[in-house]
């Protein structure tokens, strides 16, 4: 059952508390359920055509087109929580335009969605104020910029929260386990590999592919599940028992 907190921004009196086990479980069961209902069975990389599909299912509207500029630089996805009804998501026309750009495209819409599937029901709850309307006409969307899509500080709740759901989404938490897994028993390490060795370099590249991600999105990921680390990973157990024979 979700925990529930104040709110420090003002917007409601309180405010969902996920642990980032709580996330990666339901975005598990998400992705899960979606594509086995789909197929029958669940492979990734996820399609970007199914991540649309997922959002238009739980969504209003999903205006991949839209020009965003209104809500000033460097917006690449916006929310509209509309009480009584579901959400509209609208994501900027320069991403859909641009086949270079398709890796932010899916973590831009996984983070929208993060919005839709955690945070919609909120404007039900408790919608915003009149007067908090009047003070801020856009006070019923989330606005998105580039900067806060992977890896928003915790402190702005709703942006960490659905940038953790773009990477659980994306790189479910049982297939990241299981690849960062058989990489470190391979080449007989354990621990957290250091994330500029040559090692945690090539987990943060196995991972985007895998995953049909950024390396940036890998690396978060993998940095966020504790795979990743400032310093190296050690020798293994087995490494330790050579040494002594």
């Amino acid at each position: 059952m979700v925990k529930y907190v104040r709110d420090n921004t003002g917007r409601f009196s309180q405010r969902p508390h996920y642990g980032p086990d709580e996330l990666d479980r339901e975005c598990e069961n998400i992705v899960f359920g979606f594509l086995k209902g789909a197929y029958g069975k669940a492979e990734f990389p996820i399609s970007t055509d199914d991540l649309t599909r997922l959002i238009e299912r739980d969504s209003d509207d999903l205006d991949l087109y839209a020009d965003l500029s209104v809500f000033g630089p460097n917006v690449e996805g916006v929310t509209e929580f509309r009480p009584g009804n579901k959400p509209r998501v609208m994501i900027s026309a320069s991403l859909a335009d641009d086949s270079k750009r398709e890796n932010r495209l899916r973590t831009t819409l996984t983070h929208e969605y993060g919005h839709v599937h955690f945070h919609a029901y909120l404007w039900n709850v408790e919608p915003p104020r009149p007067d908090l309307l009047r003070a801020n006409p856009n006070a019923d969307k989330q606005i998105c910029k580039r900067d806060s899509i992977l890896d928003a500080r915790q402190t702005d709740w709703m942006e960490w929260q659905a940038g953790y759901v773009c990477g659980a989404l994306l790189m479910p938490v049982s297939c990241i386990r299981r690849l960062a897994g058989e990489y470190l028993e391979s080449h007989g390490l354990y621990g957290a590999i250091g994330r500029a060795d040559s090692h945690g370099v090539a987990l943060v590249e196995a991972v985007a592919a895998q995953f049909g991600v950024s390396t940036d999105a890998a690396r978060i990921r993998l940095l966020k599940l504790g795979f990743l680390g400032e310093g190296s990973a050690g020798p293994s157990l087995f490494d330790f028992g050579s040494a002594l024979s």
